[in-house]
């Protein structure tokens, strides 16, 4: 994706089944656990990295000593900071003769991540800034193990003033943040209830108060926590959590919009955002890894009983057809396959484009991340030219006309042809201040290698998707022009993006998508610009009814995707340049879109089908904000 999106952030945690010297015995280390949280973040570091932090609980804690721990860091490469840090603080209690590797024991008293419950959180900052305080996981504390809570997640909701005001109702004074704050507070508050009742039940037993401590951390439900907990939730999430007992939670939202995958055997039961890492870092099957079912919360108790259960009422399935697209790497086996088949799905509008000219057209990819469709995008095309040769040569065979010059020109010279035009530099620190400046120091993020190109060639570059067309503007466009071609085709993986996203990516204000640029220009151009104010008129109603409907589908009613593609080709081009070649964009269909990923339906960026009622109040709110001239998000 050549312009900058923040998106999903991502999970990890480690649930060690055994004591820590069963892992030194088998593998060597005590910190076996802890290494596997580690290379669990490192895999998926692609999923945030605005900041990190890491959580750990040791249970059998002698009373007096602590057991819960938290390390966080916004700094540049966080994640490495974190894990040299701690690191670091472990050998040189090893150097001092404090902690001794092959005594577990001296490890779990003296190292804060000696433990068997460990979390971990890559962020990127869709809210609430960039600074630690935003940074999970989060800490709740409180002198009972039961009532300390750890949360971290891959999420947004779309109701976080909803969530807080039913917090008010509660009695609580809740610090209007983040909507993690208000989660925070919402499951500490439902955790905090069911510590009560377990209390108030016991306490007319008899019981000692380390009896009582002790049948409260068996017998407390965190899967009922959860269901009361969630009673508002709206919007898509992956939520953890670790309590000071040692009991942890993972739970996932009823439409499954938020990936989130498990893996568990005798040893070890460990969660991560993605499947691939899970594979990588326990050496597993494609088979093994599991998903955490929508709308349900899988339960780890201290004695290492896991259950999984449903905490709320399911949803039609709208897994995000992004994470395919775009956010999860690709060395996931499904989504790489599903990436070759969004670029050979794009084969026949390409070829349209270039007139089917295969001899004097080149294909390349801008970005990186693009490079699995384009090669989806060649292997359609070679096939396609397979067929035509074929064809050619059994009707020469045929006629007596058949000839080594005539094989030559079929098969060498119009043969599919792709080069590594784009490559993208280290990123350029645009340190300073002043905005032209910047900007001009940003367009060189990107360079060509010349000669790639002959005079008169067509050049074809797949992108992953187009939000805002910003960096096409300024910085990709200019630097392709330089190698004169007769024409350049940019073809993007997704569709047009058109409507806010408020499920985890940072998409959410419409007058910054350049699909919804186009279209406002077109209606203004073709004396339609009435409708503006006409859906201005009925989003406001909508909110104030709290309708479930997206009025701002209204706006792209008039006009077919092919007009509305054009007129983001002639709003992206740049305008002081001076190559005079042809340009256009192309967009994927969402029929193209749906067959190449049939699983993960969730299109509403695209379509305006929003999966739960938070997302048309936000879809709405988006352009009211826009019409109004406000800025910020929707929700």
């Amino acid at each position: 994706m050549s312009d900058k999106l923040t998106h999903e952030c991502g999970i990890a945690m480690v649930r060690l089944l055994k004591p820590l010297s069963y892992y030194q015995e088998k593998y060597g280390t005590p910190l076996w656990g802890f290494t596997k949280l580690f290379l669990l973040m490192e895999k998926q570091h692609n999923r945030g990295q605005d900041g990190a932090g890491v959580a750990c609980v040791k249970t059998d804690i002698a009373a007096g000593e602590p057991f819960m721990f938290r390390e966080r860091c916004v700094k540049t490469n966080p994640l490495d900071k974190i894990f040299k840090t701690l690191l670091s603080q472990y050998n040189e209690k090893v150097q001092e003769g404090i902690i001794h590797p092959e005594f577990p024991d001296t490890v779990k008293k003296h190292f804060d991540f000696g433990g068997e419950l460990l979390m971990g959180h890559l962020r990127y900052g869709t809210s609430g800034g960039y600074n630690i305080s935003s940074c999970h996981p989060y800490f709740r504390r409180s002198p009972w193990p039961t009532r300390n809570l750890a949360l971290c997640g891959n999420f947004n909701m779309t109701n976080t003033e909803e969530l807080n005001r039913s917090l008010i109702a509660m009695g609580q004074h809740p610090i209007f943040a983040t909507d993690t704050q208000a989660m925070l507070e919402k499951i500490g508050f439902f955790l905090d209830e069911e510590h009560e009742e377990l209390f108030r039940k016991l306490r007319g037993e008899g019981l000692t108060p380390e009896e009582t401590s002790r049948r409260i951390s068996d017998e407390l439900d965190l899967a009922r926590v959860i269901t009361r907990s969630a009673t508002k939730w709206d919007g898509g999430y992956t939520l953890c959590g670790l309590i000071g007992n040692g009991d942890a939670f993972v739970a996932r939202d009823p439409s499954g919009i938020r990936p989130c995958w498990y893996f568990q055997n005798d040893e070890v039961i460990a969660f991560a955002s993605e499947r691939a890492p899970l594979m990588t870092v326990f050496d597993l099957s494609l088979e093994e890894p599991q998903e955490v079912p929508p709308g349900n919360v899988v339960v780890m108790k201290k004695n290492g009983q896991v259950s999984t259960s449903s905490f709320t009422a399911p949803l039609p399935r709208t897994s995000c057809s992004f994470e395919r697209i775009y956010f999860s790497r690709g060395n996931d086996l499904e989504i790489y396959k599903e990436r070759k088949l969004l670029g050979g799905r794009l084969a026949d509008q390409v070829l349209k484009a270039v007139n089917y000219d295969w001899a004097h057209t080149v294909f390349s990819f801008v970005p990186n991340t693009a490079e699995v469709a384009y090669y989806g995008l060649m292997h359609a095309l070679r096939e396609k030219r397979r067929g035509e040769v074929k064809a050619a040569i059994m009707k020469a065979s045929q006629e007596g006309n058949l000839s080594e010059a005539m094989l030559d020109d079929l098969i060498l010279h119009n043969w599919p042809r792709g080069e590594k035009v784009v490559s993208k530099d280290i990123k350029i620190r645009t340190f300073i201040g002043q905005e032209g400046l910047r900007n001009q120091l940003a367009s060189h993020v990107y360079d060509i290698t010349y000669g790639s190109i002959k005079p008169g060639d067509h050049l074809v570059c797949v992108d992953d998707s187009i939000v805002r067309g910003t960096t096409l503007r300024r910085s990709i466009l200019r630097i392709l022009s330089r190698l004169n071609p007769r024409k350049i085709v940019i073809v993007s993986t997704a569709p047009q993006i058109r409507f806010p996203d408020c499920y985890g990516i940072d998409m959410s204000e419409l007058g910054k998508f350049v699909a919804f640029e186009a279209t406002v220009a077109l209606l203004k151009e073709r004396g339609q610009g009435h409708i503006l104010q006409e859906v201005y008129e009925l989003c406001r109603e909508a909110i104030a009814k709290n309708e479930c409907v997206n009025h701002v589908r209204k706006i792209y009613e008039p006009f077919t995707p092919e007009e509305i593609s054009a007129k983001i080709t002639e709003l992206v081009r740049p305008k002081n340049i001076e190559w005079q070649g042809e340009f256009e964009i192309i967009f994927q269909t969402i029929e193209n879109l749906h067959a190449a990923v049939p699983n993960h339906t969730g299109d509403w960026y695209f379509t305006g089908k929003y999966p739960t009622p938070g997302g048309f109040r936000v879809v709405n709110q988006a352009y009211l904000n826009y019409f109004e001239k406000g800025e910020g998000r929707s929700y």
